[in-house]
């Protein structure tokens, strides 16, 4: 298989993966060139062409781990500018998820839960990806795989009870918005 083939066919769904976990569409940036460049360094030692989707989410994924990692390194400093910047990073994020097809209330309160488990829900509900293409991607057994997901599902659940309401709009769309607490303090 030739690189070009994997990058069309790969890059729009390992962007949005990163953009979901990372949350920064100009970190994504850099980390879907990093996920592909390591894929061209090894694709050649890719035995298993069946199994290129879960090899390059698993890239993908270890690039968003590095960066999580590399973040925990960074001085005091560094941490307290990052801050600053979350309102202006999320706004740009805000544009991605719409493009998954959630309300964003949803999309709000899949980012509240812990990474571990927003991870699994992203790949298995918004990605599409099966419990055993997950294992690969995450490197954990489809046991764990099918733990975390009902422990996501289950906790996101709760959020959405105590944070959104839910209603049918004239279009007949279920549409999800802040309940009335949540609009106060925002304000």
């Amino acid at each position: 298989m030739k690189f070009w083939d994997v990058y069309h066919n790969y890059y729009d769904r390992v962007r949005r993966f990163i953009v979901i976990l990372i949350r920064d569409d100009w970190v994504a940036d850099d980390l879907v060139q990093e996920t592909f460049v390591r894929a061209q360094e090894n694709l050649a030692r890719l035995r298993d062409h069946s199994k290129l989707s879960s090899w390059i989410f698993r890239i993908a994924y270890n690039c968003c781990q590095d960066h999580f990692r590399q973040l925990k390194k960074d001085s005091f400093n560094e941490r307290i500018a990052l801050e600053k910047t979350e309102g202006f990073r999320e706004a740009f994020v805000q544009k991605e998820l719409e493009q998954i097809e959630m309300g964003k209330c949803v999309q709000d309160q899949i980012n509240l839960l812990p990474e571990s488990l927003r991870t699994v829900i992203v790949l298995s509900d918004i990605m599409d990806f099966t419990h055993h293409e997950i294992s690969e991607v995450l490197g954990i057994r489809v046991e764990n795989v099918k733990v975390r997901l009902h422990r996501a599902r289950k906790r996101l659940k709760a959020i959405l009870e105590d944070k959104c309401s839910f209603e049918v709009d004239e279009r007949n769309v279920l549409v999800c918005e802040p309940v009335e607490s949540e609009l106060r303090k925002t304000r």
